[in-house]
C-alpha cells in the first residue's frame, strides 16, 4: 500500500472488535494495520475473480472457446503429466 492513507469507518459486531484487539495485541500491530491489510486482501481477491470473469465473458463473446470434450482431454493430459504417467 501507499504511504498515503484516509479514514474510513466501519461498524464491527463487538465480539469481532475484540478478536482484532486480541489479533493486534499478538502481533504488536494496530487494529487500523490488521484491518486495512484484511481490506486489502479482501478488495484484491475479489476485483482479480471479476477481472478474471469479465475476461471470460470477453473470450466467449470473442468465440474463443473450445468443447468440453477437448477441454477434459487437456485437463486429464495434465494430470497424467503431473502425476508421471505416460501419455
Amino acid at each position: 500500500m501507499s504511504g498515503a492513507s484516509t479514514t474510513m469507518t466501519i461498524r464491527l459486531d463487538p465480539q469481532l472488535k475484540a478478536m482484532l484487539g486480541r489479533l493486534a495485541e499478538g502481533t504488536r500491530r494496530s487494529r487500523s494495520f490488521l484491518a486495512a491489510e484484511t481490506v486489502k486482501t479482501y478488495v484484491d481477491r475479489e476485483l482479480a475473480i471479476i477481472e478474471g470473469i469479465q475476461r471470460g465473458v470477453a473470450d466467449v463473446t470473442a468465440g474463443r472457446t473450445i468443447g468440453h470434450e477437448e477441454a477434459m482431454a487437456a485437463v486429464q493430459q495434465a494430470i497424467d503429466t503431473a502425476s508421471g504417467k505416460p501419455g
